[in-house]
């Protein structure tokens, strides 16, 4: 899905991964992440934040909660991350990351809630009344009052299949008294998700911003005179604007950081590619080479791969679609006119979090590459 544009805006980065795959620095299997480009999306992003008075919190789920790269986004002027799940929260915690909102996606389990609440997040989101009133009871024996974002979801919005959850307009109405009287949360913003999807290379606002629209006018109705907007979902430098035009406070950059958001297969954004999978040619069976897996994800959208051992003699190959029910030991491709031990390198749409692949982090790849530390993709520093 990224090829194209990663030969167009970050060759570098394809010569340093296939130099060091090559050379056995790095297996197959191997997310490569240029730090130095993370650092100038970053840092794209964030001015372009704030001439739009817009909050920004980073999410990590993408290049597999890594912390070297995380701190670099923070360092360049983002200073907070979102937590996927509790997990992510606890992980990037760990490593001296800031946690500014939680729960968007994933509730905290009631067990792990002081846990978290322990992390001092922001915001925390709650689906119901009922993980409301759980926050609130925890952190009232914890002292605190914890600031909540109400996730908005009406029966007609666009909610991905395994996301659902959160409050309808008629939930909110029946539950608002309810919780109003709970002490140890503050209503102090709405969210939901996704807020912006990308149709035909064009950013469009999906209907879950009307029904935040509509909740927050209720809210403000009952004298609430400061509530975040919360809109994740395809934040980028191409967005913000229309973030700020349907009246976002906040936004969730993850894809932009590494410059793979729809947009950037097709554009030339000021955030530019930073992130390529490289993997190696296993076998040779039915006219087709297979490869070493582990790293593929179902929504990649890939269309081809480079293959070769050096610089003069990579080549681009159509690849074959995974199929998804299956485990992905292998990837394919579309041709026998390869060797074993051929790097392959790919760049498309992922979450490595949900992978089981390693993740290497270089920098300086423009003069004289470096790679900095080899990760999982839990963000666990493995060499």
């Amino acid at each position: 899905m990224f090829l194209q544009s990663t030969i167009k805006h970050n060759q570098k980065l394809i010569e340093a991964a296939l130099d060091f795959h090559q050379q056995g620095i790095i297996p197959p299997n191997t997310y490569v992440i240029d730090l130095d480009t993370v650092k100038r999306n970053a840092k794209a992003l964030s001015e372009k934040a704030k001439k739009q008075d817009i909050e920004l919190f980073f999410m990590t789920k993408q290049f597999g909660r890594n912390p070297l790269v995380a701190q670099a986004i923070v360092e360049s002027g983002i200073e907070k991350a979102v937590a996927v799940d509790p997990w992510e929260a606890m992980t990037l915690s760990k490593n001296g990351i800031q946690i500014g909102h939680v729960g968007h996606l994933v509730q905290i389990p009631v067990h792990m809630i002081s846990t978290i609440l322990n992390l001092n997040p922001d915001y925390v989101t709650v689906f119901s009344y009922e993980n409301a009133r759980n926050i609130s009871r925890i952190a009232q024996q914890m002292g605190k009052k914890q600031k909540v974002f109400l996730r908005i979801a009406n029966k007609d919005d666009y909610i991905y299949n395994g996301q659902e959850g959160g409050f309808t307009f008629e939930q909110l109405v029946k539950d608002i008294e309810s919780m109003e009287k709970l002490e140890g949360i503050e209503i102090a913003g709405l969210t939901s998700f996704p807020c912006i999807l990308i149709q035909d290379d064009v950013p469009t606002i999906t209907p879950n911003v009307k029904s935040m629209q509509t909740a927050k006018l209720f809210l403000m109705n009952r004298g609430y005179e400061k509530l975040e907007m919360n809109m994740p979902s395809a934040t980028s430098t191409a967005t913000m604007k229309l973030l700020k035009e349907n009246g976002a406070t906040q936004g969730e950059p993850g894809h932009a950081l590494i410059g793979t958001t729809p947009l950037h297969a097709s554009q030339n954004l000021e955030e530019k590619p930073a992130m390529v999978y490289v993997s190696e040619v296993s076998h040779l069976y039915n006219n087709h080479a297979y490869v070493f897996g582990g790293g593929f994800y179902p929504r990649s959208h890939m269309k081809e791969a480079l293959v070769g051992t050096n610089r003069q003699n990579l080549k681009r190959v159509p690849t074959i679609d995974n199929v998804p029910t299956n485990i992905d030991y292998y990837g394919s491709l579309a041709t026998d006119g390869v060797r074993v031990g051929d790097t392959v390198i790919y760049a498309f749409r992922t979450q490595v979090f949900v992978t089981n692949a390693h993740v290497a982090v270089l920098k300086n790849i423009s003069a004289n590459p470096e790679l900095v530390g080899i990760y999982d993709s839990m963000g666990n520093l493995i060499n």
